[in-house]
């Protein structure tokens, strides 16, 4: 690998980190830069994958005090992450590597929808007295999972799509959520990573620095990301998604 070889992916690694803390689609930064070094597709999301899961572990522990009292519901929605994660990263190995690409910026876009109606929802649903985070629902897990299978096949925007369902879902500040999603996605991330470590070829070199640089980026993104206000979050989240739906369109 050549230095600016080397220093491009650092650099992606860092902003990829950060962004995956903060909202979500730091893969959309990490894989092209591998694919514009002459990866393969598949070698390229799956070093990507690995590479991004000691930034995923870093930005849940920089949001560490949001999580405080969440246990019992990170471990329910987090089984169902990991789930979805093992299904979406066998997919990956199965399915043509254009399966989910064209339905992707729609998800994207239902997830903005969902994000700036969040409050009018909850609010709704308040009203009504309908509970989606009730331990015996079933569509709040059932949403994880299908957002982990996706997150496992490919995972641009996972965070993105994350925040939306589990803003509608839960009845509580937009960093505490942000805290969740960090360990959903850093779980499907993980499951996802260890299947292709097994059964698929990792490009280390790369993946490596990833995960160097993805960590430092995390706590940074933990840092200044937590003192956003609520709304100013929400703002960044529509604007980091709308960046993601240009950009896979474009490709």
């Amino acid at each position: 690998m050549s230095a600016g070889e080397i220093l491009s992916i650092a650099a992606a690694g860092l902003a990829a980190g950060a962004i995956n803390t903060l909202v979500g689609s730091g893969t959309l930064i990490t894989f092209p830069v591998l694919l514009a070094f002459g990866y393969a597709p598949v070698t390229a999301n799956v070093s990507n994958t690995v590479g991004l899961v000691p930034g995923s572990a870093s930005g849940a522990i920089g949001y560490r005090s949001e999580l405080a009292g969440q246990g019992r519901r990170a471990l329910r929605l987090g089984t169902m992450s990991i789930l979805g994660g093992i299904t979406g990263a066998v997919l990956l190995l199965v399915l043509p590597a254009a399966a989910f690409k064209a339905i992707v910026p729609v998800f994207i876009a239902a997830a903005l929808v969902l994000t700036l109606l969040q409050p009018r929802i909850s609010r709704w649903l308040v009203r009504r007295r309908i509970d989606l985070d009730h331990p015996r629902s079933v569509l709040a897990p059932l949403a994880v999972y299908l957002t982990g299978v996706y997150g496992g096949y490919f995972g641009a925007a996972q965070g993105i799509l994350l925040l939306a369902i589990l803003g509608v879902a839960l009845a509580q500040d937009l960093h505490r959520t942000n805290a969740l999603k960090n360990v959903l996605a850093g779980l499907t991330n993980g499951v996802a990573g260890i299947y292709f470590i097994i059964a698929a070829h990792v490009a280390w070199a790369p993946a490596g620095i990833i995960a160097a640089t993805s960590i430092v980026g995390a706590q940074l993104g933990a840092r200044y990301g937590r003192r956003l206000p609520p709304a100013a979050l929400r703002g960044v989240i529509v604007a980091v998604g709308i960046f993601a739906i240009v950009r896979l369109l474009v490709d």
